[in-house]
Formats: structure tokens, C-alpha cells, sequence
């Protein structure tokens, strides 16, 4: 009686909410569904049989893991302390080979990945193919659980993406002539139109809800800061690239709200990530941190050169005082700062909800 009971509050609880899958899942557990670029990369990119710099080299994982995973930080990433908030194991990757429980979710992230086909292109799983690995999934998992019991996974599941850093910087990086072709706003536009593209395809498969995050001020990093010493001669940060962050992150909300008025039942949450970093970079100390403009481990001004675990790089004494670890990417130490403001912080710096929110809503 008790079991029958259960399972009718189960049905009306879900049947109560915008998802209304067919049936209540059997599983007692959420998932997280993690798309993007190096940020969120757990190491799809070792799989790779490109000619992508794979960094699975320590010292990168030297804090965490203790070895390198293919995990470009020291240790774990956002979507890693956001599992664990979320009380979800470490979520396996795409391409790492094995059978896996595809339930609790899969990350399918690649470093260099852009939202539009062009960056890296040929070298990285851009976000299109992103989408396509994850129909995939979606196939296998019908072919395991049965349609009702996939749609019902997919609608409770929480849907994370860090993407639009390498559109932006590649164009700084090589040289391109892209800004020739296109205004800064007309580049930032088909940015945000390939995100919001793939979100509506997640939503028509029966997706709800997306976790999303503002790009950091990205011409503070220290492969920027290099870049600008041969571009300029000056040591500040590149704010030719900064520009281009800002007008994402202000067209990025404005996207994901205009999709609220478009689609049933679909939620959302974004970060701040510029705010905070940038109330970071100003008072580091405030936060624990001794350094934010130079890189742990690289070589080169700031030491800016993503040369981590190669030929010739320098490693910092003490990996705890810097928010960068290597030219562009965070320490653990800073990724656990940002997961736990996007998992429950407040309005003022993740809305309309925080991910906790979202995973409980």
C-alpha cells in the first residue's frame, strides 16, 4: 500500500509541474548534462584523434586527482563540484571508452570548443557536434530505459554550458581577419543564436533546464595580458577582447529570457562569472587569493604561454594563492568558488535561480 501510495504522490508531483513527462521515472536521482569548452572539458579531448594540444600532463590534476585527467586546472572543474552539490558521482565522458550509467548524465565538453563551427574547426568537438554526440545518448538511453522513462530523465535533468571564450579569443590568438567580414556585434550575435539554437534543440528532445554562465573578463587573463605586451607594448589587460566579453554577456540573458516567452516549461539559470572575477581580480586577497594576474604554471609574460607540463614552463610554490593555473584557465581553488555561487548564490549574482534551485525545481 505504501509503495502504491508513493508512486501516486510521484506521478502528481511530476504531473503537477510544467514538465508532465508519461510516466515517473524509477531512478532517485537527478542528471547533468554538461556541454562546452575547456572550462567544463573532463578530458573528451584525449580521445581526440586530432592535433589539439591534449594537456593530459602533469602537473595538470597535481592537487586533486594527484595525476593529470585530461582536466585542464590543477584539479576538479565547475561541473565537478556541481555533481557533488548536486550528490550525482563524477559524470562520465562521451568519448571515454567503457560502458557507462549514462543516468546520472554525460559530459560532452571539449577544450577549444566554440559555439560556432569555425573555431578550431576540425581540431575540437564544436558545439553542433556537441548536440549530435548527445542525440546519440538520447538513442542509447531509449534503447535501454524505454521513451517514457528517457523523457522523464530528460525533463528532471539540468543541462550546464561554458562556451563562447574561444570564438572570442581565436580571432586574437591567429590573426583571423573574421572582424573585417563582421561588427563586433554581428559576431557576438551568431555566437549567442548557435547557443540558444542547440538549447531549443535540447528542449524540443524534452529538456527544461539550462545552467548557463557570462564570459570572464577575458582580456585579464594571462595569455591576454601577453598578448597585449606584443600587441601594444602595454602590461594591462587586452580590452580589444574584454569588448567583446561584455557585449555576450549582456545579450546572452536577454536570449535566454526571450526563449522563457517561446518555450512551456523551460527554466534557466546564468552566472555572473565577469562580476564576480572582476570584484576578484580588484581585491584578491578578499577571496584568498595572492595572484590574479599571472598564471601558475606556464612560461612567457604573466607566464601567459599555455606551455604547462612541456619542454619549458615554471611552476608556482604554492598553487592555493592563484586564481589562473595555467593561461586562461582556473585553479580548483577558483573553480570551487564559482560552483558554489552558481549552485546557491544569490540573485544578485545567478538569476532568475541558482542551480540548486533549478535542480530542485
Amino acid at each position: 500500500m505504501g509503495s502504491s501510495r508513493s508512486n501516486i504522490l510521484c506521478f502528481l508531483v511530476i504531473c503537477a509541474s510544467f514538465l508532465v513527462p508519461t510516466s515517473c521515472h524509477s531512478y532517485s536521482h537527478d542528471a547533468l548534462f554538461i556541454f562546452g569548452d575547456s572550462l567544463y572539458d573532463a578530458g573528451n579531448n584525449i580521445y581526440l584523434n586530432t592535433n589539439i594540444p591534449k594537456l593530459n600532463v602533469f602537473p595538470y590534476g597535481m592537487t586533486y586527482f594527484e595525476h593529470p585527467t585530461g582536466r585542464i586546472s590543477d584539479g576538479r572543474l565547475i561541473p565537478d563540484f556541481i555533481a557533488e552539490f548536486a550528490k550525482l558521482p563524477l559524470i562520465p565522458l562521451y568519448l571515454q571508452p567503457g560502458d557507462h550509467k549514462l543516468t546520472y548524465g554525460v559530459n560532452f565538453a571539449s577544450g577549444g570548443a566554440g559555439a560556432l563551427a569555425g573555431t578550431n574547426q576540425g581540431l575540437v568537438l564544436d558545439l553542433q557536434t556537441q548536440l549530435s554526440n548527445f542525440k546519440n545518448t538520447e538513442k542509447q538511453l531509449r534503447q535501454k530505459l524505454g521513451a517514457s522513462e528517457v523523457k522523464a530523465l530528460l525533463s528532471t535533468a539540468v543541462y550546464m554550458f561554458s562556451i563562447g571564450t574561444n570564438d572570442y579569443m581565436i580571432p586574437f590568438t591567429t590573426n583571423s581577419t573574421v572582424f573585417q567580414s563582421y561588427s563586433k556585434k554581428e559576431y557576438v550575435k551568431m555566437v549567442i543564436g548557435n547557443i540558444t539554437s542547440v538549447i531549443q534543440e535540447i528542449y524540443s528532445m524534452g529538456g527544461r533546464k539550462f545552467g548557463l554562465s557570462k564570459l570572464l573578463p577575458l582580456g585579464c587573463t594571462p595569455i591576454s595580458r601577453g598578448l597585449n605586451i606584443v600587441r601594444t607594448g602595454g602590461s594591462g589587460c587586452l580590452e580589444e577582447v574584454t569588448v567583446l566579453a561584455k557585449l555576450h554577456n549582456r545579450a546572452l540573458p536577454k536570449a535566454l529570457k526571450e526563449l522563457k516567452s517561446q518555450l512551456k516549461g523551460y527554466t534557466y539559470s546564468v552566472f555572473d562569472a565577469y562580476t564576480v572575477a572582476d570584484a576578484l581580480f580588484n581585491s584578491p586577497s578578499k577571496y584568498g587569493f595572492e595572484e590574479v594576474k599571472k598564471a601558475c604554471c606556464g612560461s612567457g609574460p604573466f607566464r601567459g604561454s599555455i606551455t604547462c607540463g612541456q619542454k619549458v614552463y615554471q611552476l608556482c610554490d604554492n598553487v592555493s594563492e592563484y586564481f589562473f593555473f595555467d593561461g586562461i584557465h582556473p585553479t580548483e581553488k577558483a573553480n570551487y568558488q564559482f560552483a558554489k555561487l552558481m549552485w546557491d548564490g544569490s540573485p544578485k549574482i545567478v538569476k532568475p535561480f541558482n542551480l540548486k534551485t533549478l535542480f530542485e525545481k
